[in-house]
């Protein structure tokens, strides 16, 4: 056992007798945690805010690898309250965080601990959080073992691609392209943006929704038939939007 103090993102929780919560908090360092907040559900408890669902603080904890371990104590770095006075980014948020449970518990690559952060945070400020979640999810394909091939046509390479298939899983050419559906040229163009931007260096998204809605129409049957991720919250998005 060793105290450690860490950033981190708490995923989810779920109650433990009348006062306590056991939570799952994804650090950067040390991965996905499981920590017990003892009394947590009091009143007056020191861990009742930082114990809350999608909280960002920096965590005190007795750790003990592959075990349940204990929070001490939490400060918190941001609650993201504007996300969670709104609906439908209180809904995105809830799905980028069980889809980020999700692809850390297939890949446990600590670099999933950034993107997801810079993302939420992202959201936090204002930018449009159907944008921000489908750059997610582009990046997510990769730690989940399939990637889109967006470098060129899927097929024959050829730099000159005109749209992006489902099936193939990437780009494909006018000669390869049979019977998958065209999609916009901004689309195509978009979509690689998507997956080569930095999330926390976005300061502007000027992108129009008919191109915004079929990335978010193409992900959404690519997640559907390669992922195997049935998510409640994603049902719940849906409902919401």
């Amino acid at each position: 056992m060793e105290i450690i103090n860490v950033e981190g993102i708490v995923l989810k929780s779920v109650k433990y007798n009348e006062s306590s919560k056991i939570l799952n908090i994804l650090t950067k360092e040390y991965g996905l945690i499981g920590v017990m907040a003892k009394g947590a559900l009091k009143p007056k408890s020191t861990l009742r805010v930082v114990s809350e669902n999608f909280t960002y603080a920096n965590f005190q904890i007795s750790y003990k690898k592959d075990k349940i371990s204990t929070l001490l104590e939490g400060d918190t770095i941001d609650y993201f309250i504007n996300i969670k006075s709104d609906l439908e980014k209180y809904s995105y948020l809830n799905y980028l965080s069980e889809l980020t449970y999700n692809v850390y518990k297939e890949s446990e690559n600590n670099e999933i601990y950034d993107l997801f952060k810079n993302a939420v945070l992202k959201i936090e400020e204002g930018y449009d959080p159907k944008v921000i979640t489908n750059i997610v999810e582009i990046k997510y394909l990769d730690y989940l073992g399939i990637g889109l091939y967006l470098d060129g046509c899927v097929v024959c390479q050829k730099t000159s691609v005109s749209t992006i298939s489902l099936s193939k899983g990437g780009f494909v050419c006018a000669m390869h392209k049979g019977n998958d559906k065209e999609y916009l040229a901004n689309t195509i163009k978009m979509i690689r943006g998507y997956y080569y931007v930095d999330i926390s260096k976005i300061s502007d998204l000027k992108i129009k929704k008919e191109v915004i809605d079929e990335i978010d129409e193409f992900l959404t049957l690519y997640y559907r038939e390669y992922t195997g991720l049935y998510l409640k919250s994603k049902k719940f998005l849906k409902e919401v939007k």
